[in-house]
């Protein structure tokens, strides 16, 4: 017998354009990329050998690139392609992954590389951005009283703001980007202001939009740094991979909206700093004051300069949070692929994509913090940022050939655009390289480390589960009399009245073989009614469905409860309700309490048993995959089911079982027995009495 119930779906809330999702999109989306004029030009600046080096081609040249870079790698192949890539509305490497993963197995490698490189990425970003921003205040007087003088006050207060910022995130970011929106707004509102202000001392500097100068600049000799100014260019577009992970977070229509206004605000910018140093580059005073000098802030007019420093603390705070909110996606999606561990995830909100999980958020606030320590200024930071997310970019290129190919575009077409893409990163890449020397090693270390722990749950689950080594699967239509047998049998204590497996039921009748072994063979367990419990979770927030198969009987039920995301999985409860509801209908029956605090309880006592494996000494595979599935093992220890379940309060029996995997050698040792005459030859080592030494 079957009963099912389930609610409709809503509509994604971001799925139409609007005012309130405009602000939204600005306050989470753009936050990495709309810092950019903060250090790009004071990078290049520094690079090239100081303000006195910064010739009239070299500025020409490096706003082009600037530019071409933002129309090509982000607005082309981000906003214009990769966004049209999202699965049910999320954006990301692992959506682009879980689209094209049919195609061919091993484009599970560039997924894991790419989704591995942007959590590192995502570490360093809060980082930089902030301490970046921190440090424009250092020496500035505010009510004639210098508040940040020195490094060490600019790290203290650093670590302030990123600790407040990675405490909030437990609110969602719904909130966070209704706070935000409005101050993103003004910050590139001013971004463009103060950019057509230094442009209008020398409107020519727009000629930099030709793509000439940018081609010339990379065989000029002004550029002292060579086709390495690339490494400096890429820091003007490392939020463009955060942009198409947080599409979930905002919708797609929002940041085609969005988009144009703030790329306007940061070229106005590029080109006001680059009018700028074309009109003081000879300014003695300026020139004296070395890589201290950052052409972002001292091109601000003196009385909107402090304003202007605190609009961009507040910007580099909300740069943050493009990061951290893509992070929780990307390791949400990497959960569900079975690339990552579960971990515990909080909605806040009524809409799946804004989400927030605990354990992610602290390891990213503690990096971060480390960073902070470590590198102690933002330039050293910056010369350590952007190799991981040109691998990232790289990784995305590769499976967005697929998903264009999937989608049946031209293939020509599709060849071209592609490896267009792909030689520019690969570029990006190469000349980002020497960065690891200068501090890189960090973060592709913490890159190299997620890949590891990828690798091992996935392909750990793959090993248990091979067929090749086992028939892990059995049927419940196949146990069905010898369940009805021990349930019945008074030569075994009643171990409970209901006994629950969580786990996952297959065609409907088939599950794992262990929780047979545990039922029939580790220790037969007699009970009045065996549940096989399934959790789905749906996209909408608030389901709350059940259906049942009871193979025609009152004593081997199957349950598939559907709960929405936002609903707590408080299993034992909802069980309860649907023990009632089936007493209620005859389906099974009663079970009176003899002894109970409730009046005609007519509902039994549950245990609820949770399988953990353990590797046999019999298994017969390979050193290496032996040495894999034990680490895949030991991550699962750190994971417990009876909290994701709601069941800490309930009786729970965590019971391990033998995981026995490849052939089983027939030429096992065997015992062979002897009269004890016949043994008294063999050498064995002698045992000490305790009692004869006492004596």
């Amino acid at each position: 017998m079957e009963k099912t119930q389930l609610n409709s779906l809503k509509n994604n809330p971001h799925s139409k354009m609007s005012i309130a999702g405009f602000l939204i999109a600005l306050g989470i989306v753009y936050g990495d990329i709309g810092t950019s004029p903060l250090y790009v030009m004071h990078s290049l600046m520094v690079g090239n050998g100081g303000l006195a080096k910064m010739s009239t081609n070299f500025i020409l040249g490096s706003v082009s690139l600037i530019f071409w870079t933002l129309t090509l790698v982000t607005t082309i192949k981000y906003v214009l392609i990769a966004l049209r890539a999202d699965n049910n509305g999320e954006g990301g490497i692992f959506a682009l992954y879980t689209l094209v993963r049919k195609r061919a197995k091993w484009l599970i490698i560039p997924a894991m590389i790419g989704g591995a490189t942007f959590l590192a990425d995502g570490m360093m970003t809060p980082a930089v951005t902030v301490t970046a921003a921190i440090e424009g205040l250092k020496g500035i007087k505010i009510n004639n009283a210098v508040l940040i003088s020195t490094q060490n006050q600019v790290i203290i207060v650093t670590l302030i703001i990123l600790s407040t910022l990675f405490f909030i995130q437990r609110f969602g970011t719904q909130m966070i980007g209704r706070a935000f929106g409005p101050i993103m707004l003004v910050w590139f509102s001013f971004l463009g202001l103060v950019g057509i202000l230094n442009i209008s001392s020398d409107w020519t500097i727009i000629r930099a939009l030709n793509p000439y100068y940018a081609i010339e600049l990379l065989r000029s000799p002004v550029n002292i740094r060579g086709i390495f100014i690339l490494g400096s260019i890429f820091l003007a577009t490392t939020g463009a991979e955060a942009l198409y992970s947080d599409m979930g977070h905002v919708g797609r229509p929002n940041i085609y909206t969005s988009w144009p206004f703030v790329k306007v605000c940061l070229l106005l910018s590029y080109l006001g700093q680059a009018a700028w140093i074309i009109s003081v580059r000879d300014n003695h005073t300026l020139q004296q004051m070395g890589s201290a000098m950052n052409p972002f802030y001292q091109s601000i007019p003196a009385d909107f300069r402090l304003f202007g420093i605190f609009l961009s603390a507040m910007a580099a705070i909300i740069a943050s949070q493009a990061l951290i909110s893509g992070s929780y996606t990307l390791v949400s999606e990497a959960t569900k692929l079975r690339m990552f561990p579960r971990l515990k995830t909080y909605y806040p909100t009524n809409f799946k994509g804004q989400l927030y999980i605990p354990t992610v958020n602290s390891i990213i606030w503690v990096v971060c913090l480390f960073i902070v320590f470590y590198f102690k200024t933002s330039e050293n930071m910056s010369n350590a940022y952007g190799l991981e997310i040109t691998i990232t970019m790289l990784m995305t290129t590769i499976l967005l050939h697929q998903w264009l190919l999937m989608k049946r575009v031209n293939r020509l077409f599709t060849t071209v655009i592609i490896s267009f893409f792909f030689v520019i990163e690969s570029i990006f890449f190469v000349t980002n390289s020497s960065k690891f020397i200068h501090g890189a090693y960090i973060t592709m270390f913490i890159a190299a480390l997620l890949i590891a722990v990828m690798f091992i749950w996935r392909y750990g689950e793959r090993l248990k589960d091979d067929n090749t080594y086992r028939s892990h699967f059995a049927s419940l239509l196949a146990f069905k009399h010898q369940l009805n047998d021990l349930r019945k049998d008074p030569s075994y204590p009643l171990y409970t009245t209901n006994l629950v497996y969580l786990t996952k039921v297959h065609d409907g009748y088939r599950i794992k073989k262990n929780i047979l072994y545990s039922i029939l063979d580790k220790r037969p367990k007699r009970a009045q009614v065996y549940w096989f419990v399934t959790v789905n979770v749906t996209d909408e927030p608030y389901t709350a469905a059940y259906s049942v198969e009871t193979f025609d009987t009152d004593y081997m039920i199957s349950v598939q409860l559907y709960l929405g995301f936002r609903v707590d999985q408080k299993v034992n409860v909802y069980l309860r309700q649907v023990v009632n509801d089936m007493m209620s209908n005859g389906e099974i029956k009663a079970q009176p309490q003899k002894y109970t605090t409730i009046p005609d309880r007519d509902v039994g006592d549950f245990s609820f048993v949770i399988i953990k494996e353990v590797l046999s000494p019999d298994t017969k595979i390979s050193n290496v995959k032996k040495s894999i599935i034990h680490l895949r093992l030991l991550l699962q220890k750190f994971i417990s089911p009876a909290n994701w379940f709601g069941l800490s309060y309930s009786d729970v029996i965590e019971e391990r079982v033998p995981l026995v995997l490849g052939k089983v050698s027939l030429n096992r040792l065997r015992l062979v027995r002897k009269d004890r005459s016949a043994l008294k030859d063999i050498k064995i080592d002698e045992e000490i009495d305790d009692d004869d030494d006492d004596e």
